[in-house]
């Protein structure tokens, strides 16, 4: 991706810290206005003060005293209008920033984060949010103040000697080579610090997810090595980040002290020499240069700061850009002849082909079952009906439109899922049936009945905690859970993936006769239990083998064909 396209997707990010947020940046702005003109009149009072001492002044101490109030009245304002606008704009521009992105987030296709680095977001979201406020949004006020402060310091430079200020000009250069030189190094060390994050967030939520494993396997000594490798890993990007902090701001500091002394002594020895430089002007300059330092030393942390910002939004932007459901052609919520799939091919990595020459008719108001071994393909054909994927080659039809055709949006007010892994926020059975939205009581209460979920919620309530992940609550619950959920919705077309995997005989039998019954629903289960008692209510049987329908038809046919999925049947019996 070329810079010029980086920089398009980066612009709505940008924006987004100051949307309706413009009003409380002039105000601070403002601020910085008062206090840098406060600070500019200190100084000439400088000058005068000093020259009234050698009687070269032409004001009298009363008025530089009255000068002296109103600037400190100065410095009230902009105290007051900073306390005020500040940390309303600094709040806004953050929480518009968050939610931008989490919206984005939103966007992306339902099976985004099987091919992504879900660690890149929750880092993006923490970590590097902290440091766009902190190095950009925090420092643009003061950076601010201190540009104005430059600007007039340099007009009173200006207006006190022209050449003094030429002078001051030529030594200035040494400060921004360095700041030129330095700064982009910050940049890259502030993204390295980054990247670091990044990949140790990823670890600690594998060492979190898979903590079970972790302590059956004995592991907790391997995954400690693996954390202290990863946390080392982010203490040394932080230390030469700090390394090159520090470098820039000492380079800047002593690049900054050679240019006020360089300045000093110049204007010492024409003062010495009689050039009408006078005593005041060259202790002024001395003040003065205190604010044409500002930039200098301000600006490169300043702008490394902003490229640091930039460095995390463009990987931020990139990322976002990715998996985007894409919007297509609008389709009625319901089925009327059924799914056809014709000569489906798909393969996750090139020359590694998945599905083969898949052919399925699913008609409307029919249950159909997938079986087969692992990895023949079953999940991965349920994914694709769900457009996880536009990739695919053949062709898949929803009562004869195309699914590449079809939008993301307009697929979903069709078809739900259930799946193996359900998750449960840790919030009310309620709130996970109703995915926190408003409904009719009485599709609720038709949901609760169907999925049977009535018992748990008379026993519990629907108000119960249902905990993190659904932790107070059995896979079964959770399942039905799943299911009370896509039945709310009332999508005529039912996926279900697996979703008795990890059940007991007993409560496997209970969700899928719950999902047999479900009279006017198209539904497709993929299933590893091969209990007579299901399929044999099933209107069709799908056999996969290396992904491919071997065979298809209703149970009988395929027991009396005595062949693949015979075989299979006659083995789970066992």
């Amino acid at each position: 991706m070329t810079k010029k396209e980086i920089k398009v997707l980066r612009r709505p990010f940008i924006k987004e810290l100051f949307r309706e947020n413009k009003f409380n940046l002039v105000m601070t702005v403002l601020a910085a206005l008062f206090g840098a003109a406060a600070e500019l009149v200190i100084s000439w009072l400088i000058k005068e003060v000093a020259d009234l001492i050698s009687g070269e002044c032409p004001y009298g101490f009363d008025t530089l005293l009255i000068v002296a109030g109103g600037a400190f009245a100065l410095f009230g304002l902009g105290w007051i209008l900073d306390r005020t606008f500040l940390s309303e704009f600094r709040a806004k521009a953050m929480k518009q920033y968050r939610e931008y992105v989490f919206d984005r987030l939103m966007e992306k296709g339902i099976q985004a984060f099987s091919g992504e680095n879900s660690s890149l977001y929750l880092s993006a979201l923490s970590n590097d949010v902290n440091t766009i406020e902190t190095d950009f949004i925090g420092r643009l006020q003061s950076t601010i103040q201190v540009g104005i402060a430059f600007v007039g310091a340099l007009g009173l430079m200006l207006w006190c000697s022209l050449l003094l200020t030429l002078i001051a000009i030529g030594f200035s250069l040494l400060p921004i080579i360095v700041s030129v030189v330095l700064g982009n190094k910050a940049a890259i060390a502030e993204k390295n610090v980054s990247n670091q994050k990044e990949s140790y967030t990823g670890m600690l939520k594998d060492a979190l997810t898979g903590f079970s494993v972790i302590k059956s396997f004995k592991a907790e000594k391997s995954i400690a090595k693996l954390h202290d490798h990863s946390n080392a890993d982010v203490a040394e990007a932080s230390k030469k980040r700090t390394k090159v902090n520090v470098l820039v701001s000492y380079s800047s500091g002593i690049a900054g002290a050679i240019l006020q002394f360089g300045v000093f002594f110049v204007a010492a020895a024409l003062a010495l020499s009689g050039k009408g430089i006078t005593a005041g002007t060259a202790i002024v300059f001395v003040q003065l240069l205190n604010y044409v330092l500002g930039p200098i030393q301000v600006f490169p942390t300043f702008f490394a700061g902003m490229m640091s910002a930039n460095s995390l939004i463009d990987k931020l932007a990139q990322a976002l850009n990715k998996n985007v459901s894409e919007e297509g052609e609008l389709i009625p919520p319901q089925l009327t002849d059924g799914i056809s799939v014709k000569d489906l091919a798909f393969a996750y990595e090139e020359g590694k082909p998945v599905l083969c020459d898949v052919d399925m008719e699913l008609g409307a108001g029919g249950c159909y079952a997938l079986v087969g071994g692992s990895g023949s393909g079953k999940s991965t054909i349920l994914n694709l009906l769900m457009a996880s994927s536009k990739s695919y080659q053949g062709e898949i039809f929803y009562d004869g439109k195309e699914l590449k055709n079809i939008s993301a949006g307009s697929l979903y007010d069709l078809v739900s899922i259930i799946q193996q892994n359900v998750f449960v926020f840790n919030s009310t059975i309620r709130d996970n049936i109703t995915m926190f939205s408003e409904f009719p009581e009485e599709d609720i209460d038709r949901a609760v009945r169907l999925s049977g979920l009535k018992k748990l919620i008379d026993e519990k309530g629907a108000d119960y905690l249902c905990g993190e992940n659904g932790s107070g609550l059995s896979g079964g619950e959770r399942q039905r859970i799943s299911i009370a959920r896509a039945l709310l919705r009332k999508t005529p077309v039912l996926f279900v993936d697996e979703a008795t995997a990890s059940l007991d005989a007993e409560t496997s039998f209970e969700v899928l006769d719950a999902i047999l019954k479900l009279d006017g629903y198209t539904r497709v289960i993929v299933t590893h239990d091969l209990d007579e008692n299901i399929l044999r209510r099933c209107t069709g049987l799908f056999a996969l083998k290396n992904g491919a329908v071997s065979e298809q038809g209703t149970f009988d046919d395929l027991m009396a064909q005595k062949g693949y999925f015979y075989s299979l049947f006659t083995v789970s019996q066992r």
